[in-house]
């Protein structure tokens, strides 16, 4: 698939063969798709001062998020491999030449597509405030509505930082954003922002690039702050419990592998290389890469807003599927309430199918249950190390052996679960 997207400036020729989005506007034709015009209003109404090179790179990333809108996996192949050629409008395009392979790669890694990016210029780079105003703030935390993040604010408050929060506005989500950010350390400075991708024609649902589309947020966000004005170095927080951002396979056929692929140390690692190379004075860090989520749960810093607000976060991978209800089963939501049974935190979330290890036609066709039974049933027959496998064989993951300890701790977590339900 072809997309060709820049802005509505942009002369298009309707006889090019791509799928024509405009960045930062409107349509203006039922046959083109469009992404970002809601995002830079907000980040101009701001009043917030962002680096060029970060309104490129959120260009690319806008283009990415609606490529992988407009890309029906279905339709490829093997049913899930897509191919893309993006052309994409920047403002610095002979820089951007430079990391295509190396964007090229850390796509095909988050998303498991084909991608080729060409570059060209024309991009869009506002003009900056007249009174710009640079946020005190001495990093950013992502928080996303979800549990991880909830802990991961608090936790950041907790040990004296000032975190400038960073939405993704998601259907469902966004009130719930915003109350977390009232309610962590007395209140964050907040900005949700919402990429508006939309496509001619159906949407592909799977939406593997998001990560992408978030950091890309969070990297401008970064650059409009004070402390990066005065040339120094500011932490992006991506707070991800380590089982569900290494995503090690559960069965050797993938059967309800978890999650996507969103901190996976290998993708943070790539994206890192990519802003060093841009010069954008951001460092991605994951706190919990050696974590679980019960271990977050256990240690979060503000136990009384963990009491309280824990079962309102999101964690269901079928949220918006279910009527914005948890579903209960698939690998997100046993992880969490592995989880809450781990901490000891009372767990008052209604999940739509709540007994897991139930066997009647309802209950049929768990997938996700069934894929966490074969991986410790297996790892109880041929041992951890068999079962592993080469999930962790990455150049950028750093030292296995913590790794290795980890999914283990994650996977006794999930055990206890599959027992209290009596799943077999």
């Amino acid at each position: 698939m072809k997309l060709l997207c820049a802005p509505e400036t942009h002369v298009f020729d309707p006889g090019d063969g791509a799928v024509h989005v405009v960045l930062y506007g409107q349509p203006g034709d039922p046959a083109r798709g469009s992404a970002g015009q809601a995002a830079k209003q907000d980040i101009l109404r701001a009043k917030l001062e962002a680096a060029p090179r970060a309104w490129d790179l959120l260009s690319i990333a806008l283009s990415v998020v609606t490529a992988d809108f407009a890309g029906l996996r279905d339709d490829s192949p093997d049913g899930w491999t897509r191919e893309f050629e993006l052309e994409i409008a920047v403002a610095d395009p002979a820089f951007w030449e430079t990391q295509a392979f190396q964007l090229e790669a850390t796509l095909g890694f988050l998303t498991t597509d084909r991608w080729r990016l060409r570059f060209i210029g024309g991009g869009v780079q506002p003009a900056p405030p007249r009174e710009p105003i640079r946020p005190d703030e001495d990093s950013v935390v992502l928080l996303s509505g979800g549990l991880d993040s909830l802990i991961g604010a608090s936790d950041l408050v907790a040990a004296g930082k000032k975190p400038l929060a960073i939405s993704q506005t998601v259907r469902g989500d966004a009130e719930k954003q915003a109350e977390f950010a009232r309610l962590i350390g007395g209140g964050l400075r907040h900005l949700q922002l919402n990429h508006n991708a939309q496509v001619p024609g159906t949407e592909e649902s799977s939406q593997r690039a998001r990560s992408f589309i978030f950091i890309a947020f969070g990297v401008l966000a970064a650059t409009t702050l004070a402390r990066y004005r005065s040339g120094e170095i500011v932490p992006l927080y991506i707070c991800e419990n380590g089982l569900i951002a290494l995503n090690p396979p559960l069965t050797g056929a993938r059967i309800g592998s978890l999650s996507t692929r969103t901190a996976h140390p290998e993708y943070l690692h790539r994206i890192q290389e990519i802003l060093d190379a841009a010069g954008l004075r951001v460092s991605v860090e994951n706190p919990y890469h050696h974590l679980t989520k019960g271990e977050m749960m256990q240690r979060c810093a503000d136990a009384a807003l963990l009491a309280t607000e824990a079962a309102r976060s999101t964690s269901c991978g079928r949220f918006q599927r279910f009527n914005y209800k948890h579903c209960g089963r698939c690998i997100p939501c046993q992880v969490r309430r592995a989880a809450f049974l781990a901490s000891g935190i009372p767990d008052s979330t209604a999940y739509v199918y709540e007994r897991l290890g139930k066997d009647d036609e309802e209950h049929a066709g768990f997938e996700d249950v069934r894929s966490v039974a074969m991986a410790l049933a297996e790892i109880d027959r041929d041992g951890f190390d068999t079962w592993l496998g080469s999930a962790l064989s990455f150049p950028h993951v750093g030292d296995v052996a913590p790794l290795k300890a980890l999914v283990q701790r994650g996977l006794s977590e999930l055990k206890t679960l599959h027992e209290a339900y009596g799943v077999r």
